[in-house]
C-alpha cells in the first residue's frame, strides 16, 4: 500500500501545476491573437528587428504552450522545468535590460497585448516563478507522468 503524501510532494505537484499553468495560459492568449500584437511588444525591448520579432512572435507563443503543458503534467519534468526555467531567465534578462536602458514599454508581452503590468512587477513576478520551479521539479515527482512510468 502507498503511503499518504506529505507536504513537500504536495507543495511540488502546486507549483509545477502553477507555473506550466501560467506558460499554459500566456502561451495560448498569445497564440490565439493576431501576431503583429505580440511581434510590436517584443520591438519594444530593441534588441531585434521586425523581422525577428514576428518570427518569435509566431513561434514563443507555441514554446510556451507545450512547454507549459509538459512541466503541468509532469512529462520529462526535469527537462521541462529546466527549459521554462531557461525561458523565464531570458525574458528576465529583457525585462532587466529595458528597465535599465529605461525603454517606454508599456505591455511586456507577457500575457498579450492587453496585459499592462509595470517592468518591475514582471520581473519580481518572474523571480517567484522562478523560485517555484525548484520545488516543481524536486518534489512532487510522484504525482507526475514520469512517475506513472516508472521514470526519475
Amino acid at each position: 500500500m502507498k503511503e499518504k503524501p506529505d507536504l513537500k510532494e504536495l507543495f511540488g505537484l502546486l507549483a509545477r501545476l502553477a507555473v506550466g499553468g501560467v506558460f499554459i495560459y500566456s502561451g495560448a492568449i498569445k497564440a490565439l491573437s493576431p501576431a503583429e500584437e505580440f511581434a510590436y511588444a517584443i520591438e519594444t525591448y530593441k534588441v531585434v528587428g521586425a523581422g525577428t520579432a514576428l518570427w518569435a512572435a509566431y513561434t514563443v507563443p507555441w514554446i510556451e504552450l507545450y512547454a507549459g503543458l509538459l512541466l503541468a503534467a509532469g512529462i520529462f519534468t526535469r527537462f521541462s522545468g529546466l527549459f521554462v526555467a531557461a525561458m523565464l531567465s531570458f525574458f528576465e534578462l529583457l525585462l532587466a535590460q529595458a528597465w535599465l536602458r529605461s525603454l517606454p514599454v508599456t505591455s511586456c508581452g507577457c500575457f498579450g497585448a492587453g496585459s499592462s503590468n509595470s517592468i518591475t512587477y514582471e520581473f519580481f513576478q518572474n523571480l517567484v516563478f522562478l523560485a517555484l520551479l525548484w520545488p516543481a521539479i524536486r518534489l512532487g515527482h510522484r504525482f507526475s507522468a514520469d512517475a506513472a512510468v516508472g521514470d526519475k
